[in-house]
């Protein structure tokens, strides 16, 4: 039976935020591309769908951007129109909500529905904070969406959180953790600032060096979070991902483990890969909302067994399990001890090994970006010296 998770980019927000470079654009609930945009979307979903022959959808994720401008209305008639494409619901179906744009009719229209799990997008209580990256809304209001989160989807939800922000410190980041602690969601993403080129954060904080935390600052408040979070018994189990005993998201998972999904939206992608083979097919759809609306086909790219093996260990090792063992062996014919044997020796006490998983450990996590940086020096140098021979 051949699966396929889906994704499905909703490409508007109020406002942009200071530090995000996820393809969005200003949108306001009336425009009238928001309609024309859910039916592009079933269109496509139930198309891809169709010709690629999926008969089972694991899990579904409807992210952005912000999800939660469509409205009740839109959201029934995106998600009704998505249930007519499986006989087996998903195992797991995720709608972000912004707390600017979230209300109960929205909540319940995604409870009757099918939605199993809500993603609040937080990032912080902190006024100061949240002014300096022009989020929309007031701490006030998250609190309110909250408390209508938890009454409609109990402990059903995740929360997103930030650390390294402007004017926070530990005090400030670990309030915040336990002001979210208590609505008790089942799932917490703890991110660490990054400064994406061409942001107005990033333009902002090369005019103020004052602005962020210095480097060290931010990883020790970046730990600081990850111990408070597990501490209050969420378990970390990806570099941004904690969860209570079995509620780890499925949806990205999937992602980590690089099984098939397909995305629809602009800026979305689908991955789908052949095992047999060890390579892949990649449709990107452009940036560029209006070029979706009006009928445009994404890029393909071809990713052959050495760009997926790569993409298998960047996203495998941010898991806490690792890749899976005989996955990889089954997609590229060769265990993993025999890819990167000299990488597995060099970094041997930070790495946790069973007969099924090799994966990180806590502290290897933190240096993630310098371990994947070793393996794929040893794997372009596995295959320079294969085609030498």
């Amino acid at each position: 039976m051949r699966s396929a998770s889906l994704y499905l980019h909703i490409p508007f927000c109020v406002r942009k935020c200071a530090y995000c470079d996820f393809y969005s654009v200003p949108c306001k609930r009336d425009d009238p591309r928001l309609d024309a945009l859910v039916e592009r979307l079933l269109d496509d979903a139930g198309r891809w769908v169709h010709d690629f022959g999926i008969e089972r959808i694991p899990t579904l994720y409807i992210g952005g951007g912000t999800p939660s401008l469509l409205g009740a209305v839109r959201i029934a008639r995106l998600l009704s129109g998505l249930g007519q494409l499986w006989q087996e619901a998903p195992d797991e179906l995720t709608v972000e909500l912004n707390p600017e744009s979230l209300d109960k009719a929205l909540l319940m229209a995604c409870r009757n529905n099918g939605v199993t799990r809500i993603s609040v997008g937080v990032q912080s209580f902190y006024e100061p904070s949240r002014a300096a990256i022009y989020r929309a809304g007031s701490a006030a209001r998250v609190l309110e969406c909250l408390d209508m989160v938890q009454r409609v989807f109990g402990t059903a939800f995740s929360a997103d959180l930030i650390t390294g922000l402007p004017f926070q410190d530990e005090t400030i980041l670990l309030k915040d953790i336990k002001t979210l602690l208590a609505y008790q969601p089942a799932h917490i993403s703890l991110y660490a600032l990054t400064l994406e080129p061409d942001t107005p954060l990033a333009h902002m904080a090369q005019q103020d060096k004052r602005l962020l935390p210095a480097p060290e600052r931010a990883d020790a408040l970046y730990i600081a979070g990850r111990d408070a979070l597990e501490q209050a018994g969420y378990s970390q189990y990806e570099v941004s991902n904690f969860a209570l005993h079995k509620k780890r998201g499925a949806h990205n998972i999937r992602y980590w483990r690089m099984e098939n999904w397909l995305g629809f939206g602009p800026s979305a992608s689908s991955t789908m890969i052949d095992d047999d083979s060890g390579t892949g097919i990649r449709y990107t759809w452009k940036r560029d909302v209006d070029a979706y609306l009006t009928g445009s086909a994404p890029l393909a790219e071809r990713l052959d067994q050495l760009i997926l093996m790569k993409e298998t260990l960047l996203m495998g090792f941010r898991y806490s399990d690792g890749p899976d063992l005989a996955l990889f062996q089954k997609r590229f014919g060769q265990s993993l001890e025999a890819c990167i044997p000299r990488s597995l020796a060099v970094w041997q006490s930070l790495l946790v090994n069973s007969p099924v998983h090799c994966a990180l450990s806590k502290d290897g996590l933190l240096l993630l970006d310098r371990f994947l940086l070793d393996i794929f020096t040893e794997l372009d140098a596995n295959m320079l010296d294969t085609i030498r021979t």
